[in-house]
């Protein structure tokens, strides 16, 4: 089992910075690849972006990629996000996942362990 805590999320204008972090415990943190996704009112998850489990692959959607940057900290169980050159369509609630697949995954039913979000919002 793993728990995940995420922070950070808040109201920023357009052109912003925020960094989220996800704090995980319980089981091996380092042992899985990590994932971030976010939720717009009235819109499906979507996935933002991914980091393996050792730091080194990453992965983004293409309209956060210049923009956003996913890391990790396996010393301190936490997967952070990056996130610059904020746009008021970035606005929604922020998830972060845990997948123990071997590749990086996109899809949110491939992900085994969820956090409870934080808000984001992006004003013109």
């Amino acid at each position: 089992q793993v728990q995940l805590v995420e922070s950070g999320g808040r109201l920023v204008q357009a052109g912003g910075s925020l960094r989220l972090s996800c704090a995980a415990s319980g089981r091996t943190f380092s042992s899985y690849n990590m994932g971030w996704f976010r939720q717009a009112p009235g819109k499906e998850r979507e996935f933002v972006a991914a980091i393996n489990w050792g730091g080194i692959s990453t992965y983004y959607v293409d309209s956060v990629k210049g923009r956003f940057t996913i890391s990790r900290d396996n010393a301190k169980n936490t997967v952070y996000l990056q996130m610059n050159s904020l746009k008021p369509e970035d606005t929604a609630v922020y998830y972060c996942a845990a997948d123990g697949g071997m590749v990086l995954r996109i899809t949110s039913r491939s992900y085994d362990y969820w956090g409870q979000g934080t808000q984001v919002t992006v004003s013109s």
